[in-house]
């Protein structure tokens, strides 16, 4: 059972070592970073909408209703 222990313990120790390495090199965006994540996250969401609304204004014409 130990060796078990020691093998999580092992585990945990690793996870928390990556952990810190991401956040050290990770940085907040710049302003014009983040005007330009959230056009494109717009875009895409709007993109997706707008492809289910067709979908389904297909399937309705198509169906009858």
């Amino acid at each position: 059972m130990n060796a078990k222990l020691q093998h999580y313990w092992t585990k945990t120790k690793s996870f928390i070592k990556e952990c810190i390495r991401v956040f050290q090199i990770t940085k907040k965006p710049s302003k014009d970073e983040y005007k330009a994540i959230v056009k494109v996250t717009a875009l895409g969401i709007l993109i997706v909408g707008a492809l289910g609304f067709i979908i389904s204004i297909t399937g309705a014409l198509t169906l009858g209703f």
